[in-house]
């Protein structure tokens, strides 16, 4: 991809903090009424608001489309970020947020392909990089130039699965198939690192024939210069593992590993957004308020 592709979302770079508030605010109010994974949901805002508003080539009037680029999120218990990007690009109408893990539709616990944007469900962890691989060799057989990203998160790299899908994408050199980590350093309710630590990671994708990037996942700037230029090299799948903070934008529940899941009470979600607001200022320049 060119210097320029990243530029092909429909987005101006001024605008991606007030999105990633919006959609912050949009996970806290999923986060009642059966609740949700709130800190992994919040640690990935800024990737996936910086992928489908200023990299892939895709848009609520293109998800049809053969040419498009794929977006598979393997971490789908982290969905409401994924809604609430969805919801905010137009691709289903704000108000549908509403209806989370109600009956009537299909915004549940994990993405669901009949959601406009979702192409392929997740639930399992470890599945979709090899899905993602399928997808990229489809389309190299078929001479097209449509990319595959899989948004990850970092505990599920204990898988084998995704290991086995790392020889091959490289195997047959794949550079359409770009990996996105979020590397929050947590795993259900304990670090990663004294569950099965993970580092070097840099090094391991390296030796498995990857491209590797690394950046702040928070910080737009690291995040525009690691997609500027996709393949990070020719003949080789890229993974771009990007730092981040569980529960980012909440100071009262960031890294806090009691609070992975949470159902809250209806009370307690105007102080979190409050709390959101405090943090963020009015979203416009994406740093601490003063």
């Amino acid at each position: 991809m060119s210097a320029t592709d990243a530029e092909r979302g429909g987005l101006g770079a001024e605008e991606l903090p007030a999105l990633a508030l919006r959609v912050r605010e949009h996970v806290v109010r999923m986060a009642t009424g059966g609740g949700c994974f709130i800190g992994a949901a919040l640690s990935c805002v800024e990737l996936l608001v910086y992928l489908y508003g200023r990299v892939l080539r895709l848009s609520p009037q293109t998800v049809g489309d053969a040419g498009r680029d794929y977006l598979l999120f393997s971490k789908g218990h982290a969905v409401p970020a994924l809604y609430g990007v969805l919801a905010e690009l137009g691709y289903f109408p704000r108000e549908r947020l509403g209806q989370h893990l109600q009956p009537q539709d299909s915004l549940y616990w994990h993405p669901h392909a009949a959601l406009p944007g979702v192409e392929f469900h997740s639930g399992s962890l470890g599945h979709l990089l090899a899905v993602g691989l399928g997808v990229a060799a489809d389309l190299r057989l078929a001479g097209a130039d449509n990319r595959v990203f899989v948004v990850l998160g970092d505990g599920e790299l204990n898988e084998g699965s995704i290991w086995e899908a790392c020889l091959v994408a490289a195997a047959q050199r794949l550079d359409n198939l770009v990996a996105v980590i979020d590397r929050n350093g947590l795993q259900a309710n304990a670090p990663t690192e004294q569950l099965v630590p993970l580092e070097p990671l840099e090094a391991k994708f390296a030796a498995f024939g990857w491209g590797v990037r690394r950046c702040d996942g928070h910080d737009f700037g690291a995040l525009a210069a690691a997609c500027t230029r996709l393949p990070l090299e020719p003949g080789r799948p890229t993974v771009i593992i990007a730092d981040t903070v569980r529960g980012k934008g909440l100071p009262s529940l960031e890294r806090r590993v009691d609070r992975w899941f949470v159902d809250l009470p209806a009370a307690a979600i105007a102080p979190l957004l409050t709390e959101l607001r405090t943090v963020y200022g009015d979203g416009a320049s994406g740093r601490p308020a003063a």
